[in-house]
């Protein structure tokens, strides 16, 4: 099978497409065709080895695929079955969606929603079902539409264009974070009601700033998170889910303890199995298939080590899908 493969024979990594055995596919109950991966934050890190994300070699990177089953000895799926991973290690210590096939625990799997096709689940992928769970959190948390705007950090990228979609098709009216000014029109057309620049929220942080939201989903960290909490209205809610700017906060406790602000962490990695069926039924029934649409930019594979540093550049736009065997 071809697959793009990271190898660690001494001190530095190797990245390359390769041809590689089938018999060489680790453990698994269920035995996939890919029909897409994607490209993430997480497999730019993979890939350029800006960060330590691998933890075994050799490996093949892509925290996400959509394929079909070729193979199952799992009570829950058989061959023909459509179906969508990720997370759960794949691409950091099991090997990933960047290859024609996977074999991986069934438990893994989600059955596809009948709405949402192959390709349409590797675009929404793991930066989708992400920006699901985190609308699911604010909603647990009470965040309703009538209580006040909501912002969104690093909206132009996958999470953020998905969760910009997502809330303004529920009513929110959504306030894009952005460092890119040319992004203002693709973030109105997903249904942002304002654009504003990263700049106000990397700045000087204060223990609490003028109460400005009900609610946020970030997925910065850092500063922008800081002075996010720290200008969310009575009882806001943020939540958390990536560390693009830092993995540190830089944070006062007084949004917590004066103004009852609660910061919701998200995993999407290793989160239970019927939260995941949950986020893509919801997904089904709640995002615009038209404007997720509008984030998708296709990369052939061929392409996509070299396409890896635009990542770590934030010049990526939305959902990279890499078609495989589609």
């Amino acid at each position: 099978m071809k697959a793009i493969l990271i190898e660690k024979p001494e001190e530095t990594q190797i990245v390359s497409v390769k041809d590689v055995p089938d018999a060489q596919l680790p453990e698994g109950d269920v035995l996939v065709d890919v029909a897409y991966s994607t490209m993430n934050y997480k497999d730019a890190l993979a890939i350029t080895g800006a960060s330590p994300v691998v933890r075994r070699f050799p490996m093949v990177p892509g925290i996400d695929f959509s394929g079909t089953v070729a193979e199952s000895s799992h009570p829950d799926f058989k061959p023909g079955d459509r179906v969508v991973l990720n997370g759960w290690g794949v691409g950091e210590t099991h090997w990933g969606g960047l290859a024609e096939r996977a074999r991986v625990k069934g438990d893994w799997l989600v059955p596809l929603p009948a709405a949402i096709d192959l390709r349409q689940a590797a675009a929404i992928g793991t930066a989708g079902y992400t920006a699901m769970l985190c609308v699911l959190a604010l909603e647990r948390q009470g965040v309703t539409p009538d209580k006040g705007e909501i912002v969104v950090s690093g909206a132009a990228g996958g999470v953020g264009s998905v969760a910009t979609a997502l809330l303004a098709a529920r009513g929110y009216e959504v306030v894009a974070v952005t460092g890119r000014p040319a992004e203002a029109e693709y973030l109105r057309g997903l249904g942002a009601a304002s654009v504003i620049d990263r700049a106000e929220l990397t700045g000087k942080i204060r223990p609490l700033a003028k109460e400005r939201w009900a609610g946020g989903v970030d997925v910065a960290g850092s500063t922008v998170l800081a002075n996010m909490l720290s200008m969310m209205k009575y009882r806001g809610v943020v939540a958390t889910c990536g560390l693009a700017a830092g993995m540190d906060l830089p944070a006062s406790v007084a949004p917590f303890i004066l103004r009852g602000v609660t910061l919701a962490g998200v995993d999407s990695v290793m989160c239970p199995k019927p939260d995941r069926l949950e986020a893509w039924s919801r997904l089904a029934r709640d995002l615009d298939l038209g404007k997720l649409e509008e984030m998708i930019t296709e990369v052939p594979f061929a392409e996509v080590i070299d396409t890896a540093p635009k990542f770590l550049d934030g010049a990526v736009r939305g959902r990279i899908v890499v078609p495989i065997t589609a």
